[in-house]
This record gives structure tokens, C-alpha cells and sequence, in this order.
């Protein structure tokens, strides 16, 4: 099956770089080629290719905005970003605007075939960097727990909870007064608090403590 191709970039040179590249592929069509939003938008709509390939900062509409409109516009496209930006700024938008794939235009050669089959088929296809960049956006924010402070820290929280002093931590727990001092400065730290009145009420609304 021939795969029918539109190539998007404001830049000449890179759009007969990338002509001449795909055109060795045997299932490639180029049908057509842009160097900006609006001619991207009536180019794709009047030829309807499988895949469109689109750098994100170029004449308006570009980025996200231009990738939501060729979605709406022409459902059935799969968009393919080729660009070399991969910041939040640039990754994100195109990615919740509907973007199939993200690759950098210094990906190898096969690697770049293997993305607009892929992206065809429609498989998300991601640049290593930006994987890691959506990774680290999704993933949950850790959040303190218990095992966050040290066992001893635990105990020496769990004694003030309870109203101790000081020295009756540090009797009851067979240290120091300074040590117990430097336990306490620990803690205000992990718990981002002041002083040890807010640490406790910290701990219990974290559920490092209980009730």
C-alpha cells in the first residue's frame, strides 16, 4: 500500500531534503508540500494524505493550533511533528492538539521511515527526549510519607506529637538533647514547616501520623 505524504516547513531547503529522502521509499507518495498554516490547511484538505509530516513554528497557524485544525478539518490525517524544538512549550501543545507523532529533524533516516509507517498505522511514534519529557509531565508528584523521614525521625515526631520536651524525647529515646534538636531541624526540613507545632499538624494531615 502507497502511503500518500504532505510535507509542512517553512524552510525550502528542508522541504527538498525531506522530498528527496522519502521519495526513496517505494510505498512514499509525496502529494503535496506547505511552508505554512493556512497552506497546509487547503493543500492537506484538497489531497487528503495519509500522513501529514509538519514542523511547529512557521507562518500562522503553526504549533498546536495548526494540528488541531488539520484534525477537525481532515479527521482521517495522522499528523506527524518533525521539528527540532522539544520543550514543554513546543511538546505538549501539539501532543494534546492531537499529534500521532514527535520526532527531531536530526532522527536517522530509518528511524524517520519507521515513525510515518507507524504514524500511518496510527502508533504513536516519540522522540526519546520528548517520551521522557510527557513521562515526567504525567508522572504522579511524590508526595512525603513515612518512609520520606528516618526511622528515628519518626520516633522523635511521633514524641512530640505527644507533647514532649526536648529532653524527654531524648531520655526516652536514649540520645542527646542536640540530637534530637538535629532530628527535629531534619524534619521541618522534609516537611517544608517552621517550627515543630507545624510539623505535627503537617504529619497528621499527610497521614505520616495517625490519629
Amino acid at each position: 500500500m502507497t502511503l500518500r505524504l504532505v510535507v509542512v516547513d517553512d524552510h525550502p531547503v528542508v522541504r527538498d531534503g525531506l522530498r528527496g529522502m522519502l521519495g526513496t521509499q517505494p510505498d512514499f507518495e509525496i502529494v503535496g508540500e506547505a511552508a505554512g498554516g493556512l497552506e497546509a490547511l487547503t493543500v492537506v484538505e484538497a489531497v487528503v494524505p495519509d500522513v501529514v509530516l509538519t514542523d511547529l513554528r512557521m507562518p500562522e497557524p503553526s504549533g498546536g493550533t495548526l494540528i488541531r485544525l488539520l484534525r477537525e478539518r481532515v479527521p482521517s490525517v495522522r499528523v506527524l511533528v518533525l521539528t527540532t524544538h522539544d520543550t514543554d512549550s513546543d511538546v505538549l501543545p501539539a501532543v494534546e492538539a492531537g499529534a500521532i507523532g514527535y520526532l527531531l529533524k536530526d532522527a536517522p533516516r530509518e528511524e524517520l521511515f519507521r515513525a510515518v509507517r507507524a504514524a500511518a498505522r496510527g502508533e504513536t511514534v516519540l522522540a526519546p527526549s520528548v517520551a521522557a519529557l510527557l513521562l515526567e509531565r504525567v508522572r504522579p508528584k511524590p508526595t512525603l510519607t513515612r518512609a520520606r523521614l528516618s526511622a528515628r525521625e519518626l520516633d522523635v515526631l511521633a514524641l512530640i506529637a505527644e507533647g514532649r520536651t526536648n529532653r524527654e524525647a531524648a531520655a526516652e529515646l536514649f540520645i542527646s538533647e542536640a540530637t534530637v534538636k538535629t532530628h527535629l531541624l531534619h524534619i521541618y526540613a522534609k516537611l517544608e514547616v517552621p517550627d515543630r507545632a507545624s510539623a505535627v499538624a503537617a504529619a497528621y494531615r499527610r497521614g505520616i501520623l495517625e490519629r
